[in-house]
């Protein structure tokens, strides 16, 4: 049904199916933070890493999105139903590593024998073995256990293979039983993927139209917290809640989804719901009528008291007025911390063109960073003073870690684009410059307007190197392992012959992963930004304003 709605609204293929395609798959930054554990597993010396999450959370399609940047020294065996004995599991995983055992072969020491003398042969070869295991909190205590005993397989230097865990919660709470203690001693790397945020779910929905082929702001952004509402911010039901939304609105020949529509939509994915929804409404109305009559009894009881006459002196009254109405109350009014008393649209000053947009926002975050704009390009000119320019999409939790001002893509109610300044950021607010001006609106804006796409400026670390790998040796060597010493709290060892050796891979790969990054062990222009950042006491802040306030 999902084809019929395909060319009315411009899409070359189902932006909302629920398949695990990667290039789908919105990276937010806590499935950056999955993807990148995974990735550290995979490099690991051996042991298990534990990748849990709520069903229809993208815990397949981050696998899915890993196996395709599996290192080519890389042997993977990917099992995606466990539910298998012992003799079963140890079977599936000698066909998917091409194992050659004896036929008809039912005995656990001989699987185990087959699949320790393949390791042994592939680590001679250079290769590395890792073991995927999908859907894990359907192993058995006895599989698991097997498990572990596979991780025994070893040489002098390290572990011959690493097995990756990735289930449900309910996986995490079997591994605290006291007869897995062993198996839970020996997780290396352990992450949580929990559900999108409002801000997310509005990228999220944004970023599968785009890739399935269309521009146009097909749900608009009032609405995007009505769906993160109605799907609990899990990517699944997004999915289906969507697909189901765009049929409606194909049927009743709109342009974009409406608030009808969605509720429609809910209503035919969560029928249950639904039911038991009316049948509370029933029940409090029910309530409600009883409280009524209740209070209409009392009145009438309270008319029919006689008049009762106070023989004592009637006393001054004095009433009690709240601080907050007092009008001889000293000292300004409070601010009320509360999203509710912000704007949650950003709007664009009806008498600027749009097309100015871009350039008054890059104005901005020149002068931000003490400096004015020439309205050349902005990243060449960021050069010339020392800086450089850093573009992505992301979430706010990767702003919050830049913490730097950034130019934002925006998008206003009629969907059109415009650019603004992000410059400050609190748990409840952001705050934008728009030309001379400086505009406070709540973080929903940011979840209905935010394309997702930034650019940021930072200042450039004194090396001439954008990219200081393993192997690298000299001034930029020593630079860097100044820096991880310092933001690490460790006292740098003084070596005249600075080199990036595998304790300073180690220690790059410590800190990437702390960041949320890639852990490739490279000091790329993501990891040379985050230690800049956080050693620069000069640059401005992007949470500046919530900390002063």
């Amino acid at each position: 049904m999902t084809s019929m709605y395909l060319n009315y609204f411009g899409l070359v293929e189902a932006p909302f199916s629920i398949a695990p395609a990667p290039r789908y798959l919105y990276m937010s930054q806590r499935h950056q933070d999955a993807l990148a554990h995974l990735l550290y597993g995979v490099g690991g010396e051996g042991g298990f890493v534990l990748l849990t999450g709520e069903v229809g959370t993208g815990k397949t399609t981050i696998s899915r999105c890993l196996l395709e940047q599996i290192p080519e020294s890389c042997d993977v065996a990917y099992i995606f139903n466990p539910k298998l004995t012992v003799e079963e599991l140890l079977s599936t995983i000698c066909v998917e590593f091409g194992i050659t055992c004896p036929p008809a072969n039912t005995s656990i020491k001989v699987f185990i024998d087959c699949i320790n003398a393949h390791l042994l042969d592939a680590h001679a070869r250079g290769r590395h073995s890792v073991l995927i295991i999908d859907e894990a909190q359907n192993l058995s205590a006895e599989v698991l256990e097997q498990m572990r005993l596979l991780t025994n397989l070893e040489t002098n230097e390290r572990k011959l293979l690493q097995i990756i865990l990735i289930g449900q919660p309910e996986l995490a709470t079997m591994l605290e039983r006291p007869d897995l203690r062993q198996l839970a001693q020996r997780i290396v790397a352990r992450y949580h993927l929990g559900k999108l945020s409002k801000a997310e779910v509005a990228a999220y929905v944004q970023h599968r139209l785009e890739v399935a082929g269309t521009q146009r702001q097909l749900f608009p952004p009032v609405l995007m917290g009505r769906l993160h509402r109605l799907s609990g911010g899990i990517p699944r039901v997004i999915n289906v809640l969507c697909d189901r939304a765009l049929l409606g609105t194909y049927a009743q020949g709109k342009e974009r989804v409406d608030r009808a529509t969605l509720e429609q939509a809910a209503r035919e994915v969560f029928p249950q719901a639904s039911t038991e929804r009316r049948g509370m409404r029933r029940l409090l109305l029910a309530g409600l009528a009883v409280l009524v009559a209740g209070a209409l009894v009392s009145l009438l009881m309270y008319w029919q008291q006689p008049e009762v006459t106070l023989a004592t002196a009637q006393q001054p009254v004095t009433e009690s007025v709240p601080p907050s109405l007092n009008t001889k109350a000293e000292g300004p009014a409070k601010e009320i911390d509360s999203e509710a008393a912000l704007p949650e649209v950003l709007t664009w000053p009806a008498d600027v063109p749009s097309e100015r947009s871009k350039d008054m926002a890059y104005a901005a975050l020149f002068t931000a960073w003490g400096a004015d704009y020439q309205g050349t390009d902005p990243c060449l000119q960021a050069e010339t003073l020392g800086l450089r320019c850093q573009a992505g999409r992301g979430g706010l939790d990767e702003l919050r870690k830049s913490d730097r001002p950034a130019v934002l893509s925006m998008r206003d109610e009629q969907g059109r684009e415009f650019f603004a300044t992000l410059t400050a950021l609190t748990s409840y607010s952001a705050t934008f410059a728009i030309g001379a001006n400086k505009t406070n609106v709540a973080l929903s804006a940011l979840a209905s307007q935010w394309s997702g796409y930034y650019s940021l400026l930072w200042r450039m670390p004194p090396v001439t190197q954008r990219v200081i790998r393993p192997g690298d040796h000299g001034a930029e060597v020593e630079w860097l392992s100044k820096q991880l010493a310092r933001v690490q709290g460790r006292i740098v060892a003084t070596d005249s012959d600075w080199v990036f050796d595998d304790v300073l891979t180690a220690q790059v790969k410590q800190f990437q992963l702390s960041q949320g990054l890639t852990p490739d062990g490279n000091a790329g222009p993501q990891t040379l930004n985050r230690l800049v950042n956080l050693a620069d006491q000069t640059a401005p802040r992007l949470q500046r304003e919530q900390e002063d306030s």
